[in-house]
């Protein structure tokens, strides 16, 4: 280091000291109670854990908002291509028919349940195809649903896992509830 005297610079050199805090342990307890109290942590430890437990805290909820991000947009991805698929392949076929918009006519029963969809997909229903990507669309909210509730039951945060749960369950019955 450098230091100035009186117009002039001058080098000195500063010790090193380190100051070490040992504690000391009783040789014999006086009482019970002084034998069952158990050593406190200092301030420094406590605020170490918490800024631990805060940074693991943060690093879970960004993998968690990553992981669900991920989930959604190639989830949607996927729906948005069979709809596609199915789209075109219905087109290549049906195109050219002109539309009849004088009478309404329903959707067929094998399209309104999610099995009679698969069996209209396997039987190779263009119509079944572009049913099957708006499945897969309703289907990816429900499973980030799914996957939070895992996440929350791995981090055993009860408070969100009821949440979730109603939530999923709510989700499911508004989805299966109109078939029976």
């Amino acid at each position: 280091m450098f230091k100035l005297n009186s117009n002039q610079w001058s080098t000195f050199t500063q010790s090193e000291s380190r100051v070490v805090i040992l504690p000391l342990q009783p040789q014999k307890a006086n009482s019970d109670t002084d034998a069952l109290a158990k050593p406190s942590l200092t301030t420094t430890d406590t605020k170490v854990n918490t800024e631990n437990q805060q940074t693991q805290i943060s690093q879970n909820s960004q993998l968690l908002e990553t992981l669900l991000s991920h989930l959604l947009k190639y989830g949607v991805l996927l729906a948005s291509s069979v709809v596609l698929f199915g789209g075109i392949l219905y087109l290549l076929h049906h195109g050219a028919e002109p539309a009849q918009y004088q009478f309404f006519h329903g959707e067929p029963s094998e399209f309104r349940s999610p099995t009679g969809v698969v069996r209209a997909v396997m039987s190779g229903s263009r119509r079944g195809i572009i049913q099957l990507g708006l499945l897969l669309l309703i289907a990816t909210p429900i499973l980030r649903v799914v996957v939070s509730l895992l996440v929350f039951v791995k981090q055993r945060n009860w408070i969100y896992v009821t949440i979730t749960t109603l939530v999923l369950t709510a989700l499911i019955y508004s989805l299966v509830g109109a078939y029976y």
